[in-house]
């Protein structure tokens, strides 16, 4: 594969909706450190896009994502060990910024998963808002079978879905399992046949690019705080995004739509 090559792909449709495929199907998408410095690039800009009112986050060919590169794990063991743990946190750093752009970024972002959700992979699907995954899906934090633990904010977001036994069972086994145990433990929403996956993510993500996006963007800000702020604090800041809210002209076209019994035409203005 050409190391120039585009390894994630970005593109925005007339619903407003930005695919973005991770492209190195040969090695199941895993973070090489091209894929990682493109998806560093490439992410953070949507957040301030106004042509983008909903972003989709998927892998070419047959997976998701592996998780990170074995090969360039290999390279590392030549590295001296302080030299390999500096450079790793720098690394880590800059991978950073992209997942903080996926949740911060006010508008909703779907992980629509086929085949293998493994290491980095399953902490993108933690980052993602919403969760679609395919019948043949596969699940797993793996960290412990190469002797590492979680990164990329995989403990972050399981530590805000699951109990801490389950949190601890996915870290100290890293045994695989399917679609139907994700959605029990609450890592995804949905199940679909492999067949119905990319049509059934672009369902829900012209749904939601269609809905009051700046609705959605309180929302997620608000759910977003719930762990860091007083119970005062939080009802403070519901107050102010529901007067946001209702200041909007999506939120004046709700009211009226719904009165008028008709579809609403929201623009998340």
């Amino acid at each position: 594969m050409d190391v120039n090559e585009d390894k994630v792909l970005v593109e925005i449709n007339a619903d407003g909706v930005a695919w973005v495929t991770l492209n190195e199907p040969a090695v199941r998408n895993a973070l090489s450190p091209a894929l990682r410095q493109q998806f560093c690039e490439r992410i953070p800009p949507l957040e301030f896009n106004a042509d983008v009112r909903c972003v989709v986050i998927q892998g070419a060919g047959e997976h998701f994502m592996a998780g990170g590169d074995i090969r360039v794990m290999k390279e590392r063991l030549e590295w001296p060990s302080h030299e390999r743990s500096q450079r790793i946190v720098a690394g880590l750093h800059d991978v950073h910024h992209a997942i903080f752009a996926l949740r911060r970024m006010p508008k909703p972002v779907i992980a629509s998963i086929r085949g293998a959700a493994a290491g980095f992979g399953l902490s993108l699907v933690g980052a993602a808002d919403l969760a679609i995954a395919a019948d043949d899906a596969v699940f797993t934090l793996a960290y412990c079978h190469i002797g590492a633990s979680p990164d990329g904010g995989a403990s972050y977001f399981l530590g805000r879905t699951l109990g801490m036994k389950q949190q601890m069972e996915l870290a100290f086994l890293g045994d695989r399992f399917g679609p139907d145990r994700a959605k029990e433990l609450g890592i995804i929403n949905w199940v679909v046949p492999k067949a119905d996956l990319q049509s059934e993510t672009d369902k829900l993500a012209t749904r939601l690019a269609k809905g009051p996006t700046r609705a959605y963007a309180n929302a997620k800000a608000l759910f977003n705080a719930t762990n860091h702020l007083s119970m005062e604090s939080h009802l403070q800041m519901e107050a102010e995004r529901i007067a946001d809210c209702m200041s909007s002209n999506d939120h004046a076209e709700g009211v009226r739509a719904f009165l008028e019994k008709r579809q609403a035409n929201f623009r998340g203005n």
